[in-house]
């Protein structure tokens, strides 16, 4: 650990949602932190981070951090605290949960969660443990990658894909649905050396962004409609005799079944559908089909629709048709986390439960559990999220946290907008406060982070809260009074993943990160964990779920009442909500701006940089709009997770989107989403 008056540069860990999760250096001086790189030893990171995580001693220092325990002393809706101690604090949330659980049970409590903090100990370890031993209604955490993770795995198995140092040798890049310069910047640096190794790439999207201006080509299509251009893709592939025999004969169940779906999807039924020409659609199936070795990166935006599992379900089977599977550098990926999966029932402990059918509650919809919910939710304990921005149809999720009888906690290094609905607010540690274990949804080192700096005033880690709580409660010592170093052995003791043989708490202190599989990650098709043990086109598992067992396009189920599909997706400069607040990283932005098509903008009169208002039934917003062809006619995109600010006219945007639920995974559907567009 860094001494107050110690200079020097330590290495650290990027704790965000992101799939990069790089290795850091950062540099101090006089004790404080002045400088934050990436880690050029670091294997994937090499040195580079994004700008926002340039930015980290920002928030670690901001003027507005959170540094002392606090108490509502005005209305809820409204940010009026006073400080407290911590056993204040302490006291008031144990006698409060005692007496609810007296009076209407532990489920009347739920926690909400999710990866603000995608530190395993500060994200699912001691919180989770806490949780089940309380006996609280439990949160099904979907709001981000369920629907995706669900259809890849119907046809993988699992979150399993190559691994993404080897993409250096593809030589056909489809980059599908992601804005990957914006979100995975390290994906595309190796897609940028294999460009320069002769690979053309790709991008596939419904909003021409910084990724589609990098990429070599861009294919524009409707929102929700990838399935139809994959199954496109698949009917140019089959007819042209491009398919790989071998390869599907010996990996693959149900050939003969999606080559039956396919022949419907013909490349003009696919323009009618998508918006992308059958010229086009015909050009892309066959060059996929003839190139090897080709990669598709799957995003996390086109998995928030209605039919989002589909969807990713469909893009999924495409390279078991020519073999790309078995090739370096060929393949897809969704996501790599069941390659660094950890022991999840030694850290959460869902054996502590006392009913194991105890209800369980989307995130997705909060808005109505905190309304609608008998019995009723008495308290809500939020930590790693901000629901009062992040969650879906944000109106009613406020008209639920503003109920007078919710006793809601929140866990944060800042106000947010969901501290003003909170009774009491608690101040986090940064993840440079902690010690914790990272894995990457993405490439395939674990990594250790040791503290680097003393907690900022009376800040403690969720690790630390959960535990100090869970002993004033009076739960089992030998549960909860355990050492962060124990349970990041629990952790990795995973006897059902040999890939994580040999690294232990131990050996990552000696090397700071280490690869799953110590670098020799057999062949995909030798592991494919589905329940047949080969990639299956064909689901029986979906069949008896009650889902089409063969890919398929279905339309969105939003009704037509509004005339424009608006998507929200990330901007370049926050992480969701997270720096948010920051006013160099707004600054960059600028404001928040609804891309138009110049077509749509010429019939309602509007010229660019007006304001005008974005509404549906749920709720209403006001933007800026820029007008352009960076979106098709009919369709709207917005980027980012505005803190609400009547000063600077900032709205949050999920006043818009609603609370349905996916057709796979209970994901979140943002983007299935229709409004309508008013000039001021």
């Amino acid at each position: 650990m860094i001494k107050p008056t110690m200079n020097g540069t330590v290495r650290s860990v990027c704790p965000f949602d992101c799939p990069d999760t790089c290795g850091l250096s950062v540099t101090f001086e006089k004790g404080k932190i002045t400088k934050i790189t990436g880690d050029s030893e670091h294997p994937v990171t090499r040195g580079a981070i994004c700008n926002k995580v340039r930015q980290l001693n920002d928030r670690v220092y901001h003027p507005e951090r959170l540094l002392y325990p606090m108490r509502r002393t005005g209305p809820k809706g409204e940010l009026a605290f006073e400080r407290i101690t911590w056993d204040e604090a302490y006291k008031e949330i144990a006698t409060r949960m005692r007496s609810i659980i007296n009076e209407n049970g532990a489920e009347a409590i739920l926690p909400y969660s999710f990866y603000g903090n995608m530190g395993v100990l500060n994200s699912e370890s001691m919180d989770r443990r806490f949780f089940h031993r309380l006996g609280a209604t439990q949160l099904d955490r979907a709001i981000c990658n369920a629907a995706g993770s669900k259809g890849y795995s119907y046809t993988m198995g699992g979150s399993i894909g190559i691994d993404p140092e080897d993409t250096v040798h593809t030589k056909l890049f489809l980059i599908w649905g992601c804005n990957m310069v914006s979100t995975n910047m390290h994906q595309t640096m190796l897609a940028t050396e294999a460009r320069k190794n002769g690979a053309t790439v790709i991008h596939i999207d419904v909003h021409r962004n910084r990724t589609s201006a990098w990429a070599d080509r861009f294919i524009h299509l409707r929102p929700g409609t990838d399935a139809a251009l994959a199954l496109g893709m698949m009917h140019v592939i089959i007819r042209d005799g491009l398919t790989d025999m071998a390869f599907l004969e010996q990996n693959t169940l149900g050939y003969e079944e999606l080559f039956e779906q396919a022949t419907e999807y013909t490349p003009a039924r696919v323009e009618e559908i998508t918006g992308v020409p059958a010229a086009e659609v015909e050009e892309l199936g066959r060059l996929y089909g003839s190139t090897s070795p080709s990669f598709i990166r799957i995003g996390n935006g086109l998995q928030h629709h209605d039919n989002g599992g589909m969807i990713v379900r469909t893009i999924s089977c495409l390279p078991a048709l020519t073999g790309q599977w078995g090739i370096q550098g060929g393949g897809a990926m969704k996501g790599n986390s069941w390659y660094s999966r950890l022991n999840g029932k030694k850290l959460e402990r869902p054996d502590l439960l006392p009913d194991p059918e105890v209800r369980t509650v989307s995130m997705n919809q909060l808005g109505e559990a905190l309304l609608e919910l008998t019995p009723p939710i008495r308290m809500l304990f939020v930590y790693n999220s901000n629901p009062a921005v992040v969650a879906p149809d944000q109106n009613r999720v406020r008209d639920g946290l503003l109920r007078e009888d919710l006793f809601t906690v929140t866990h944060d290094l800042f106000l947010t907008d969901t501290c003003k609905y909170s009774d009491l607010v608690l101040p986090a540690t940064s993840h440079f406060e902690n010690l914790d274990l990272y894995t990457s949804y993405w490439h395939l080192y674990l990594q250790l982070h040791e503290p680097i700096m003393e907690p900022m005033g009376e800040c403690k880690s969720n690790f630390t809260l959960f535990k100090e709580l869970a002993l004033l409660m009076g739960f089992e010592e030998a549960e909860f009074d355990l050492t962060e170093e124990q349970m990041i052995a629990e952790a990795l003791d995973s006897e059902n993943n040999p890939l994580l043989d040999g690294i232990t708490f131990e050996t990552l202190k000696t090397n700071t990160w280490m690869k799953a599989s110590g670098g020799k990650l057999p062949p995909v098709t030798e592991m494919i964990p589905t329940a047949s043990g080969k990639i299956e086109l064909y689901s029986d598992a979906m069949a008896q779920a009650g889902l089409p067992p063969v890919p398929d396009y279905t339309p969105l189920r939003e009704p037509d009442t509004y005339p424009f599909l608006l998507t929200t997706g990330p901007n370049h400069s926050f992480i969701n909500s997270t720096f948010g607040n920051q006013e160099r990283l707004q600054k960059l932005e600028k404001e928040p701006l609804l891309h138009m098509h110049s077509q749509n903008a010429d019939e309602l009169g509007l010229k660019d940089g007006e304001r005008v208002k974005i509404r549906n039934d749920r709720g209403e917003v006001e933007m800026a709009v820029r007008i352009g062809h960076d979106v098709l006619p009919g369709v709207l995109v917005t980027q980012g997770l505005w803190w609400d600010d009547k000063k600077k006219g900032h709205q949050a945007v999920n006043a818009l989107t609603p609370q349905r639920l996916a057709d796979m995974g209970g994901g979140a559907t943002f983007f299935s989403n229709r409004v309508e567009v008013l000039k001021l």
